[in-house]
């Protein structure tokens, strides 16, 4: 019944900004695990495999927040919005996985020059959670967060691109060309953060 009133009430379904919060947090996780990887805390093997135990853990809190999204009789933002949000947080981890799957692959020395763009992913995610969890309590913050976490996409990709100069101003031998991949997924990683913090931009612009 208190379900019921809250509906009727306008308020927000909490379940829905609970299960993007949960793919949220194993999104971040597996930013972390990338970066203790790179760092030589964790072997690549290691990450290789937990990766599939965090990659597991965001797939089910995806399908939580579909299958909520079937029932739901108010959403925080409108279903095309969320749905947007939720699968461009999916495409974030499934890059991160490639990232730490093509790392265990490549055997790539060196991969600590890769700390700095995996910082802006951090700091993208967290943008996201922030304003994933402010479309509840503090509605006029999503937006800012929301640039917060294009930001943190755009410095990735500008990253991207110095290191991309970096690699072909030198000899293009076949390591250069594994680092090129590597560079490139964290690229990608970027960009579906810039992807996920238009659409909850959108969804808040649109209430």
């Amino acid at each position: 019944m208190s379900r019921i009133r809250d509906l009727l009430a306008g308020r927000m379904d909490g379940a829905l900004t609970e299960a993007l919060v949960g793919q949220l947090k194993a999104t971040k996780e597996g930013a972390w695990l990338a970066m203790a990887m790179i760092g030589g805390e964790v072997g690549r093997t290691g990450a290789h495999e937990q990766m599939r135990s965090i990659e597991h853990l965001g797939d089910t809190e995806r399908a939580r927040l579909v299958e909520e999204l079937k029932g739901a009789l108010v959403t925080p933002i409108d279903r095309e919005d969320l749905f947007r949000l939720s699968r461009s947080i999916d495409d974030v981890l499934d890059s991160l996985r490639d990232f730490v799957r093509e790392s265990h692959l490549y055997r790539v020395p060196e991969q600590i020059r890769f700390a700095p763009l995996l910082d802006q992913v951090i700091v993208g995610i967290e943008a996201l959670e922030r304003a994933v969890r402010d479309l509840a309590s503090r509605p006029s913050g999503v937006v800012q967060d929301a640039l917060e976490a294009k930001k943190a996409g755009g410095a990735v990709r500008r990253m991207y691109q110095y290191e991309i100069s970096r690699i072909f101003s030198g000899e293009l031998t076949a390591e250069a060309m594994k680092e090129r991949e590597l560079v490139r997924r964290l690229e990608i990683v970027g960009m579906a953060i810039g992807h996920a913090a238009d659409a909850i931009a959108d969804g808040a612009m649109k209430r």
